[in-house]
């Protein structure tokens, strides 16, 4: 009887706890997207781009000993804003709101919360981005880069995040967490600088892309490529390669999905009743109509050539850039945590289980924390509140 008393009280306490913790945890508020510049940045493969801008914002606020930070790299179609808002009006927050902010898991009460701009970000049409790539003015010649931009890494991508938190005067960083392609930014974060990072947390990521991977990859640059008006990149005040941009962004939707998300919200229905396929070439069953949707909202907005480049950059990842998996880890002296999504098609969680098993050989802390759910690799941004508490819990040892 006690045993089954005890039990029930700690049932009872922890979820108390945790409904203290939702009660005290606020949004970050209105945020400031700022704007970091360097006069110049040589990439890690030796080729000099001048003039190098790149926007960020940031949540809490920079303690005395300047080592209370936690840098959010994001996710491959994504930008800087992971929480709050720009303006009250706005129609949602940042993607990682639920976890970011006043007592929740990365606690801005505690924490300052940093989240940079890559280099050749896709949003080059989005006012609240700031990036330099392809879509860029090359100052010596007074045009767009276009195709003639050095080819960059995600390891390019931490050293100019890593040259924001110089100039802020940041002598440690308590964490690096990531989605996607944030969270190999992370892993990159804790390989490049392992006396500086002290814990990685990466959310539906992997340790080097596979070979399956890379070429998934390039079937997402297909479209673009076949596209005419690519022109070989060249298409800066013409026509642009809308459609093939559009397609390229579809098929990220489908990849980061799963059968079952498709199957429970589409099913086999027609995309307008009593319309069907088997009547005319141009009736759609509706998954594909939404997707052709959502690709051809999200080109309004993107860059072809930079949606190239970070295509490459995905492709080149490895950790440290070694001969091996083991020799990359090998470099890493953070704790790390590894979130990825069960239902995951694209960065699929084997390869996570994978890194940690090496890790753990290693001598290294390597836990890994599974989400459930049939959204596929998006579990890792639409529901990360699933790993709240295991994010909160690691970010506290």
């Amino acid at each position: 009887m006690f045993s089954r008393l005890s039990r029930y009280a700690v049932v009872l306490s922890t979820a108390v706890l945790l409904v203290a913790r939702v009660a005290l945890a606020q949004d970050v508020g209105i945020v400031e997207k700022k704007v970091f510049a360097m006069p110049s940045y040589t990439t890690v493969g030796g080729k000099t781009i001048r003039d190098v801008k790149v926007g960020w914002e940031s949540y809490g606020a920079l303690n005395a000993a300047r080592d209370n930070v936690i840098i959010v790299p994001h996710f491959f179609t994504g930008n800087s804003h992971a929480a709050g808002k720009y303006k009250e009006t706005d129609a949602a927050p940042g993607y990682w709101n639920a976890i970011i902010g006043p007592g929740k898991p990365v606690d801005t009460g505690k924490f300052f919360v940093v989240s940079v701009d890559t280099l050749v970000n896709v949003n080059t049409k989005d006012p609240n981005t700031t990036t330099t790539g392809p879509a860029t003015i090359n100052p010596e010649t007074g045009k767009p880069y276009g195709m003639s931009f050095p080819i960059v890494t995600f390891r390019d991508f931490v050293n100019v995040q890593k040259a924001l938190l110089d100039s802020l005067g940041v002598t440690k960083v308590q964490a690096a967490i990531g989605a996607s392609g944030g969270a190999l930014q992370a892993l990159e974060w804790a390989a490049a600088y392992p006396d500086f990072v002290a814990r990685v947390i990466p959310v539906i990521g992997i340790g080097e892309l596979d070979a399956f991977a890379i070429e998934r990859l390039n079937l997402w640059a297909m479209p673009i490529l076949l596209d005419p008006n690519w022109n070989n990149g060249d298409y800066y005040g013409k026509a642009e390669p809308v459609a093939g941009l559009a397609a390229s962004l579809k098929s990220v939707t489908l990849d980061t999905g799963h059968w079952g998300w498709a199957e429970k919200t589409f099913g086999r229905k027609f995309a307008a009743e009593g319309k069907s396929p088997l009547a005319a070439w141009e009736n759609k069953f509706a998954i594909e109509a939404a997707l052709d949707g959502a690709g051809a909202a999200r080109a309004k907005t993107s860059d072809a050539n930079s949606f190239l480049y970070l295509v490459r950059a995905n492709q080149l990842f490895s950790v440290v850039h070694k001969d091996s998996l083991e020799a990359g880890l090998a470099e890493i002296k953070a704790k790390v945590l590894f979130v990825p999504a069960k239902s995951d098609l694209l960065l699929v969680p084997d390869l996570a289980r994978r890194a940690v098993e090496i890790l753990r050989k290693q001598g290294k802390t390597a836990e890994i924390f599974e989400i459930e759910g049939d959204r596929g690799h998006l579990e890792g941004l639409l529901s990360i509140a699933k790993a709240a508490e295991p994010i909160r819990k690691f970010l506290a040892e």
